[in-house]
């Protein structure tokens, strides 16, 4: 292998564990911020832990790809001069490297993945993470193959190996989501106590990392002694980055502006307007609901509204018990979880079945209305679900539709914005999307849309279209001798499958007489353009104005 090659290479590896330590840190981060009840030790603790978690997994798949041709050649052994790095922050030489190794390579079997990358499974808020995990395992994984410059049968089977411990966790969470839709939610509790469960065996999991590879003292510490005002700002600058709902942006910064005016008259001494601050989101799956959420408490608590703005994701059966005399106990004990934040209660209208016959349910919902009125200055209610089922659970009860008058609509994303989504996928894990996976995932999309029902994943189909790619990608190159950063990174049509599409949609995909609609963010005109503009700098032909035409709506026939 030339020296520049092995450069190459070794610069993505560093970039590639890199962003291993990113998913983990930010994943923590988001842990502390959603669930606090659950996490019984300090922020910077619960950072620590998952980042000795993030090292044990780096040093895991370097051992099991090298060892599996039983070779140590020169090129990865300074991939393992680039790992150690990362893992103790100091150069070693090439004697005490041999050691490390030798020590690393004899401990390193002990670790479990599952006991890895457990958290992403356990911790309901990390479940989001898993596509981006596996993007990354599979980026460190194929580098440290091609370290050699030839990737062997035993290495590839050795890579098919570590890639099917997260796609079996993908497979688990996604028969849970088949069950839901058949069976009902997953029990609220369950979930809390696998959580919980993670959380209690956490330390003993980062203390076996830590002990196996001998690692230092980590120095990551937990975001801390931001001004309200910066914690508003990102939290603003988060909504704002959403792709889409420009709707919900307008209807949140007026609320954050009617917010910060009434604080400052209360200031003065003038006299304030109340507000009710509890909302309903109507909205089919996958459409951004539960982010939303997320960001409107991390508002309210950075605009003091709310002492903590956490977010407690509820349903159903977090609520309602299965005997008589149990479920006001229950509900309270779920709603003092979301005191001084946000209770968010997903598919709401499963908490009074729809022919009214339901003790149970109505008990929850007195309940809920009760805690309301008692603990109003503490607690913000999201009620949440879709559209039609939502109006019906508020028209049955007068109290819940009073108490909820702040109605926001999530819309299903286009086909143009689901393109979008696709593509911030793609940047935070370093993939490029040509014209025609662009213009190939926009036929599909559309096709989706036109036949979806109330079932439609919106932004959950994006995510896996997404992570089958890169399974795809990862088949369709991994027995190339030269493996080069462009096909590392670039996607290529037949990488994208999407569900049931019929394969007549992309049937001469790139013929001239096809067309895409893009609109100019300037004056928004609109014009007609072939699918090789898709992704280039293209310039308004009525204001000038220059942008990046990376999705259009499809346009044939129109």
């Amino acid at each position: 292998m030339s020296e520049y090659r092995l450069k190459r290479l070794l610069e993505q590896f560093r970039l590639a564990i890199d962003d291993c330590q990113r998913v983990y840190l930010s994943s923590a981060r988001r842990c502390i911020e959603e669930c606090p009840n659950l996490i019984d030790r300090s922020p910077q603790e619960f950072v620590r832990l998952m980042d000795d978690l993030h090292k044990g997994l780096l040093t895991k798949i370097y051992m099991s790809v090298v060892k599996a041709d039983r070779q140590w050649s020169d090129a990865e052994r300074e991939f393992a001069r680039v790992l150690f790095d990362h893992l103790w922050g100091r150069q070693l030489e090439d004697a005490e490297l041999w050691m490390a190794c030798e020590q690393v390579s004899r401990q390193a079997s002990q670790l479990k993945w599952r006991s890895l990358i457990r958290p992403f499974a356990d911790f309901a808020p990390l479940r989001d993470h898993i596509g981006e995990l596996e993007t990354v395992v599979t980026r460190v994984g194929n580098l440290v193959a091609k370290a050699d410059g030839e990737m062997g049968l035993e290495e590839q089977d050795r890579l098919a190996e570590i890639t099917s411990h997260l796609m079996a966790m993908q497979d688990e969470l996604q028969r849970e989501l088949s069950e839901r839709r058949v069976r009902g939610p997953r029990r609220h509790d369950e979930k809390r106590a696998a959580g919980a469960q993670a959380v209690e065996e956490l330390p003993q999991e980062a203390d076996n990392v830590r002990r196996q590879c001998d690692l230092p003292p980590s120095e990551q510490r937990a975001d801390e002694g931001k001004s309200p005002q910066e914690r508003l700002d990102e939290a603003l600058a988060e909504l704002d980055g959403l792709i889409g709902i420009p709707n919900i942006k307008r209807e949140v910064r007026t609320l954050v502006n009617f917010l910060k005016i009434q604080q400052e008259r209360a200031n003065r001494g003038l006299p304030t307007t109340r507000l009710s601050l509890h909302m309903v989101f109507h909205g089919n799956p996958g459409t951004g609901k539960t982010t939303v959420a997320r960001i409107v408490g991390s508002i309210f608590g950075a605009l003091g509204i709310l002492q903590k703005g956490h977010l407690i994701e509820t349903d159903r059966s977090g609520l309602v018990a299965e005997y008589a005399g149990q479920t006001a106990g229950k509900a309270n004990k779920t709603i003092d979880e979301a005191l001084d934040g946000v209770l968010f209660i997903d598919e709401a209208y499963s908490l009074v079945a729809e022919s009214g016959d339901d003790p149970y349910g109505n008990e929850a919902v007195q309940t809920l209305l009760k805690r309301m009125e008692d603990d109003r200055d503490r607690l913000v209610v999201i009620l949440a679900g879709y559209p039609e089922p939502m109006r019906r659970l508020l028209r049955s009860n007068p109290g819940l539709s009073s108490r909820f008058s702040r109605q926001v609509i999530f819309s299903d994303y286009s086909a143009a914005e689901l393109g979008r989504i696709f593509e911030i996928f793609c940047r935070k894990n370093r993939y490029t999307v040509p014209a025609p996976v662009r213009a190939k995932l926009l036929l599909g999309f559309q096709w989706l849309l036109a036949n979806r029902d109330e079932h439609f994943g919106n932004g959950r189909l994006v995510r896996n279209v997404f992570e089958t790619a890169i399974r795809r990608l990862a088949n369709r190159i991994v027995s190339v001798a030269e493996l080069t950063e462009e096909l590392l990174t670039t996607f290529a049509p037949d990488d994208v499958h999407l569900p049931n599409v019929p394969e007549d949609v992309w049937k001469d995909l790139d013929r001239s007489d096809r067309k895409y609609r893009i609109d100019c963010p300037g004056c928004g005109y609109a014009s007609k353009a072939p699918q090789s503009f898709l992704g280039r700098r293209v310039q308004c032909t009525k204001c000038k104005r220059k942008f990046s035409a990376d999705w259009g709506e499809p346009a044939e026939g129109e």
